[in-house]
Protein backbone atom coordinates (compact mmCIF):
# COMPACT_ATOMS: atom_id res chain seq x y z
CA UNK A 1 0.00 0.00 0.00
CA UNK A 2 2.60 2.29 1.06
CA UNK A 3 4.50 1.45 -2.21
CA UNK A 4 1.25 2.27 -4.17
CA UNK A 5 0.55 5.27 -2.50
CA UNK A 6 3.88 6.62 -3.54
CA UNK A 7 4.13 5.91 -7.33
CA UNK A 8 0.58 7.17 -7.47
CA UNK A 9 1.92 10.29 -6.39
CA UNK A 10 5.38 11.10 -7.15
CA UNK A 11 5.21 12.95 -10.40
CA UNK A 12 2.23 15.06 -9.01
CA UNK A 13 3.11 18.66 -10.26
CA UNK A 14 0.85 20.68 -8.36
CA UNK A 15 2.29 23.10 -5.38
CA UNK A 16 4.98 25.76 -4.92
CA UNK A 17 7.80 25.42 -2.36
CA UNK A 18 7.53 27.52 0.34
CA UNK A 19 9.44 30.95 0.08
CA UNK A 20 8.73 33.13 3.60
CA UNK A 21 11.65 31.71 5.12
CA UNK A 22 14.38 31.99 2.42
CA UNK A 23 15.81 28.82 3.04
CA UNK A 24 13.18 27.19 2.89
CA UNK A 25 12.93 28.37 -0.79
CA UNK A 26 15.91 26.13 -1.99
CA UNK A 27 14.40 22.88 -1.09
CA UNK A 28 13.82 20.28 -3.82
CA UNK A 29 10.25 20.31 -5.08
CA UNK A 30 10.91 16.42 -6.28
CA UNK A 31 11.52 14.75 -2.98
CA UNK A 32 8.66 13.05 -1.62
CA UNK A 33 9.35 10.36 1.29
CA UNK A 34 6.44 8.18 2.90
CA UNK A 35 6.48 6.41 5.94
CA UNK A 36 4.21 4.57 7.77
CA UNK A 37 4.80 3.26 11.48
CA UNK A 38 2.10 0.79 13.04
CA UNK A 39 1.53 1.16 17.03
CA UNK A 40 4.03 -2.18 17.37
CA UNK A 41 7.38 0.21 15.96
CA UNK A 42 6.88 -1.83 12.65
CA UNK A 43 7.58 0.78 9.80
CA UNK A 44 7.09 0.63 6.02
CA UNK A 45 9.19 3.16 3.68
CA UNK A 46 9.49 4.45 0.61
CA UNK A 47 11.44 7.19 -1.54
CA UNK A 48 13.39 9.82 0.30
CA UNK A 49 12.26 8.82 3.72
CA UNK A 50 15.67 9.57 5.25
CA UNK A 51 15.95 13.59 3.90
CA UNK A 52 16.51 15.73 6.43
CA UNK A 53 13.91 18.74 6.68
CA UNK A 54 13.46 21.71 9.83
CA UNK A 55 10.31 20.51 11.74
CA UNK A 56 8.45 23.20 11.73
CA UNK A 57 4.78 23.60 12.68
CA UNK A 58 4.60 19.86 13.52
CA UNK A 59 6.03 20.37 16.37
CA UNK A 60 3.19 22.22 17.36
CA UNK A 61 1.40 19.30 17.98
CA UNK A 62 4.13 17.70 20.18
CA UNK A 63 5.37 20.65 22.06
CA UNK A 64 1.22 20.97 23.26
CA UNK A 65 0.91 17.39 24.04
CA UNK A 66 4.33 18.25 26.37
CA UNK A 67 2.52 21.57 27.88
CA UNK A 68 -0.42 19.58 28.48
CA UNK A 69 1.61 16.67 30.20
CA UNK A 70 3.04 19.90 32.79
CA UNK A 71 0.16 21.97 33.19
CA UNK A 72 -3.03 19.92 32.60
CA UNK A 73 -6.15 20.54 30.29
CA UNK A 74 -8.80 22.35 32.02
CA UNK A 75 -5.06 24.83 31.90
CA UNK A 76 -4.21 25.22 28.33
CA UNK A 77 -7.90 24.99 27.05
CA UNK A 78 -8.11 28.29 29.46
CA UNK A 79 -4.57 30.07 27.99
CA UNK A 80 -4.55 28.74 24.55
CA UNK A 81 -7.85 26.93 23.75
CA UNK A 82 -9.10 24.05 21.35
CA UNK A 83 -11.10 26.04 18.41
CA UNK A 84 -10.19 26.67 14.83
CA UNK A 85 -9.45 30.07 13.63
CA UNK A 86 -10.41 29.77 10.52
CA UNK A 87 -7.73 32.42 9.54
CA UNK A 88 -4.23 31.54 7.89
CA UNK A 89 -1.74 30.49 10.78
CA UNK A 90 0.50 33.50 11.68
CA UNK A 91 -2.84 36.06 11.59
CA UNK A 92 -2.78 38.77 14.07
CA UNK A 93 -6.56 39.37 13.16
CA UNK A 94 -7.55 35.96 15.30
CA UNK A 95 -6.67 38.64 18.95
CA UNK A 96 -9.19 41.16 17.78
CA UNK A 97 -11.80 38.66 16.93
CA UNK A 98 -11.61 36.72 20.25
CA UNK A 99 -10.71 39.33 22.90
CA UNK A 100 -7.36 38.90 22.60
CA UNK A 101 -7.52 34.82 22.43
CA UNK A 102 -4.58 32.98 20.59
CA UNK A 103 -7.71 30.12 20.10
CA UNK A 104 -5.74 26.67 19.76
CA UNK A 105 -2.27 25.93 19.64
CA UNK A 106 -1.74 24.74 16.11
CA UNK A 107 -1.52 28.52 15.10
CA UNK A 108 1.44 30.76 15.59
CA UNK A 109 0.28 32.80 18.48
CA UNK A 110 -1.34 30.01 20.69
CA UNK A 111 2.38 27.46 19.64
CA UNK A 112 4.12 30.21 20.87
CA UNK A 113 1.89 31.16 24.13
CA UNK A 114 2.24 27.33 24.44
CA UNK A 115 6.01 26.94 24.60
CA UNK A 116 5.89 29.81 27.20
CA UNK A 117 4.02 27.72 29.22
CA UNK A 118 6.46 24.76 28.70
CA UNK A 119 8.60 26.70 30.87
CA UNK A 120 6.88 28.39 32.95
CA UNK A 121 7.50 31.44 31.38
CA UNK A 122 10.77 31.11 31.22
CA UNK A 123 12.36 30.76 27.60
CA UNK A 124 15.49 28.87 28.69
CA UNK A 125 13.78 25.93 30.48
CA UNK A 126 11.21 25.88 27.21
CA UNK A 127 14.23 25.34 25.08
CA UNK A 128 14.96 22.56 27.38
CA UNK A 129 12.06 20.63 27.99
CA UNK A 130 10.12 20.83 24.66
CA UNK A 131 13.91 19.89 22.83
CA UNK A 132 14.20 17.10 25.37
CA UNK A 133 10.43 15.78 24.67
CA UNK A 134 10.69 15.77 20.71
CA UNK A 135 13.48 14.08 20.89
CA UNK A 136 11.78 11.79 23.28
CA UNK A 137 9.36 11.40 20.80
CA UNK A 138 11.87 10.76 17.84
CA UNK A 139 13.82 8.51 19.96
CA UNK A 140 16.39 9.92 18.95
CA UNK A 141 18.55 13.42 19.80
CA UNK A 142 17.25 15.90 17.71
CA UNK A 143 19.23 19.09 16.77
CA UNK A 144 19.11 22.57 15.70
CA UNK A 145 19.35 23.19 11.78
CA UNK A 146 21.30 26.31 12.43
CA UNK A 147 21.27 27.52 8.62
CA UNK A 148 17.55 27.33 8.90
CA UNK A 149 17.76 28.95 12.72
CA UNK A 150 19.34 32.30 10.96
CA UNK A 151 17.33 32.35 8.15
CA UNK A 152 14.22 32.29 10.16
CA UNK A 153 15.60 34.30 13.04
CA UNK A 154 16.39 37.23 10.16
CA UNK A 155 12.23 37.29 8.70
CA UNK A 156 10.77 36.32 11.72
CA UNK A 157 9.23 40.62 12.16
CA UNK A 158 5.88 38.92 12.27
CA UNK A 159 6.23 36.33 14.66
CA UNK A 160 7.93 39.06 17.47
CA UNK A 161 4.80 41.47 16.60
CA UNK A 162 2.60 37.95 17.31
CA UNK A 163 4.55 37.51 20.79
CA UNK A 164 4.57 41.30 21.93
CA UNK A 165 0.32 41.34 21.28
CA UNK A 166 0.06 37.82 23.41
CA UNK A 167 1.89 39.98 26.06
CA UNK A 168 -0.14 43.12 25.90
CA UNK A 169 -3.18 40.47 25.94
CA UNK A 170 -1.68 38.98 29.30
CA UNK A 171 -1.32 35.69 27.92
CA UNK A 172 2.27 35.43 27.97
CA UNK A 173 5.27 35.78 31.14
CA UNK A 174 8.17 36.97 30.50
CA UNK A 175 10.29 38.37 27.93
CA UNK A 176 8.21 37.98 24.68
CA UNK A 177 10.92 38.26 21.83
CA UNK A 178 13.03 35.80 23.80
CA UNK A 179 9.63 33.39 24.00
CA UNK A 180 9.81 33.49 20.16
CA UNK A 181 13.31 32.87 19.71
CA UNK A 182 12.70 29.49 21.90
CA UNK A 183 9.83 28.65 19.05
CA UNK A 184 11.60 29.76 16.87
CA UNK A 185 14.69 27.30 17.57
CA UNK A 186 11.92 24.58 18.30
CA UNK A 187 10.55 25.03 13.91
CA UNK A 188 14.47 24.82 13.11
CA UNK A 189 14.82 21.40 14.98
CA UNK A 190 16.33 18.98 12.23
CA UNK A 191 13.73 16.05 11.82
CA UNK A 192 13.29 12.97 9.24
CA UNK A 193 9.78 11.20 6.92
CA UNK A 194 10.89 8.23 9.39
CA UNK A 195 11.21 10.41 12.68
CA UNK A 196 7.68 12.21 12.17
CA UNK A 197 5.92 8.86 11.74
CA UNK A 198 7.58 7.40 14.93
CA UNK A 199 6.46 11.00 16.41
CA UNK A 200 2.73 10.29 15.59
CA UNK A 201 3.31 6.63 16.39
CA UNK A 202 4.02 7.61 19.82
CA UNK A 203 0.59 9.68 19.65
CA UNK A 204 -1.09 6.84 18.55
CA UNK A 205 0.30 3.97 21.44
CA UNK A 206 -0.86 5.71 24.20
CA UNK A 207 2.05 8.21 24.41
CA UNK A 208 4.32 5.32 24.44
CA UNK A 209 6.83 5.45 21.99
CA UNK A 210 6.70 2.20 20.65
CA UNK A 211 10.64 1.66 19.67
CA UNK A 212 12.41 2.65 22.91
CA UNK A 213 9.15 1.54 24.80
CA UNK A 214 9.35 5.01 26.84
CA UNK A 215 6.48 6.73 28.25
CA UNK A 216 6.51 10.23 27.22
CA UNK A 217 2.98 11.83 27.72
CA UNK A 218 -0.28 10.26 29.58
CA UNK A 219 -3.03 8.61 27.86
CA UNK A 220 -5.54 11.48 28.08
CA UNK A 221 -2.78 13.75 26.85
CA UNK A 222 -2.30 11.85 23.66
CA UNK A 223 -5.95 11.72 23.10
CA UNK A 224 -6.34 15.68 24.13
CA UNK A 225 -3.56 16.47 21.37
CA UNK A 226 -4.69 14.43 18.90
CA UNK A 227 -8.36 15.93 19.63
CA UNK A 228 -7.22 19.56 18.59
CA UNK A 229 -4.98 18.31 16.07
CA UNK A 230 -8.39 16.71 14.22
CA UNK A 231 -10.15 20.16 14.50
CA UNK A 232 -6.98 22.55 13.70
CA UNK A 233 -3.95 20.53 12.05
CA UNK A 234 -4.57 21.64 8.92
CA UNK A 235 -5.23 25.86 9.69
CA UNK A 236 -8.41 26.73 7.56
CA UNK A 237 -8.22 23.92 5.71
CA UNK A 238 -8.99 21.22 8.71
CA UNK A 239 -12.81 20.93 8.40
CA UNK A 240 -12.19 20.29 4.62
CA UNK A 241 -9.11 17.57 5.61
CA UNK A 242 -11.44 15.59 8.47
CA UNK A 243 -14.16 15.47 6.31
CA UNK A 244 -12.04 13.73 3.61
CA UNK A 245 -9.46 11.93 5.60
CA UNK A 246 -10.93 11.73 8.75
CA UNK A 247 -7.52 11.40 10.53
CA UNK A 248 -6.23 13.66 12.96
CA UNK A 249 -3.12 15.63 11.15
CA UNK A 250 -0.68 18.42 11.31
CA UNK A 251 1.25 19.83 8.91
CA UNK A 252 4.75 22.36 8.65
CA UNK A 253 5.65 24.27 5.64
CA UNK A 254 8.83 22.60 5.09
CA UNK A 255 6.07 20.15 3.10
CA UNK A 256 5.80 17.16 6.09
CA UNK A 257 2.32 16.07 7.54
CA UNK A 258 2.04 13.75 10.13
CA UNK A 259 -1.68 11.60 10.40
CA UNK A 260 -2.60 10.07 13.56
CA UNK A 261 -4.57 6.68 13.36
CA UNK A 262 -5.09 6.01 17.33
CA UNK A 263 -4.24 2.84 18.32
CA UNK A 264 -3.13 1.80 14.85
CA UNK A 265 -0.23 4.20 13.82
CA UNK A 266 0.95 7.03 11.68
CA UNK A 267 2.18 8.34 8.96
CA UNK A 268 5.10 10.28 7.49
CA UNK A 269 4.95 11.83 4.42
CA UNK A 270 7.03 14.59 3.16
CA UNK A 271 6.99 16.39 0.11
CA UNK A 272 8.20 20.47 -0.69
CA UNK A 273 5.60 21.83 -2.71
CA UNK A 274 2.40 23.28 -0.36
CA UNK A 275 -1.11 24.35 -1.59
CA UNK A 276 -2.15 28.05 -0.89
CA UNK A 277 -2.49 27.14 3.16
CA UNK A 278 0.40 26.09 3.62
CA UNK A 279 -0.14 22.02 3.31
CA UNK A 280 2.12 19.76 1.26
CA UNK A 281 0.33 19.14 -1.88
CA UNK A 282 1.66 15.16 -2.22
CA UNK A 283 1.32 14.40 1.40
CA UNK A 284 -2.48 15.11 1.26
CA UNK A 285 -2.87 13.01 -1.63
CA UNK A 286 -0.76 10.01 -0.42
CA UNK A 287 -2.10 10.00 2.87
CA UNK A 288 -5.80 10.54 1.65
CA UNK A 289 -5.17 7.06 -0.58
CA UNK A 290 -3.43 5.25 2.29
CA UNK A 291 -6.56 6.40 4.84
CA UNK A 292 -9.07 5.07 2.13
CA UNK A 293 -6.87 2.05 1.19
CA UNK A 294 -6.34 0.86 4.42
CA UNK A 295 -9.42 1.64 6.02
CA UNK A 296 -8.25 4.42 8.50
CA UNK A 297 -11.09 6.84 9.16
CA UNK A 298 -12.16 7.31 12.49
CA UNK A 299 -15.36 7.89 11.12
CA UNK A 300 -16.15 5.21 8.96
CA UNK A 301 -18.25 2.16 10.34
CA UNK A 302 -19.01 -1.37 8.68
CA UNK A 303 -22.72 -2.40 9.38
CA UNK A 304 -22.63 -5.90 12.36
CA UNK A 305 -25.54 -6.82 11.44
CA UNK A 306 -27.86 -8.04 8.51
CA UNK A 307 -30.06 -4.87 7.71
CA UNK A 308 -33.49 -5.69 8.06
CA UNK A 309 -36.15 -5.14 4.76
CA UNK A 310 -39.14 -4.82 7.20
CA UNK A 311 -39.29 -3.03 10.44
CA UNK A 312 -39.98 -4.81 13.85
CA UNK A 313 -43.33 -5.96 14.46
CA UNK A 314 -44.87 -3.95 17.69
CA UNK A 315 -44.17 -6.64 20.23
CA UNK A 316 -47.05 -4.68 22.20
Amino acid sequence: MVIEAHARYRDHAEGSVADDIPVLGRADPSLFGLVVTDAAGGSHVVGDADVAFPIQSISKLFVYALALERHGHDRLREVVGVNNTGLPFNSVMVFELNAGHPMNPMVNAGAIATTALLGDGDPGRSWEALSAGLSLFAGRELEVDREVYASEAASNDRNLALGRVLRGYGRLEGPSDEHVDAYTRQCALSVTARDIALMGATLADGGVNPVTGLRVVSEEVARDALSVAAAAGLYERSGEWLFEIGLPAKSGVAGCIVAVAPGKGAVGAFSPPLDAAGNSVRSQLAIGFLSRAMGLNLFASAVNQTPRTHPPKDAA
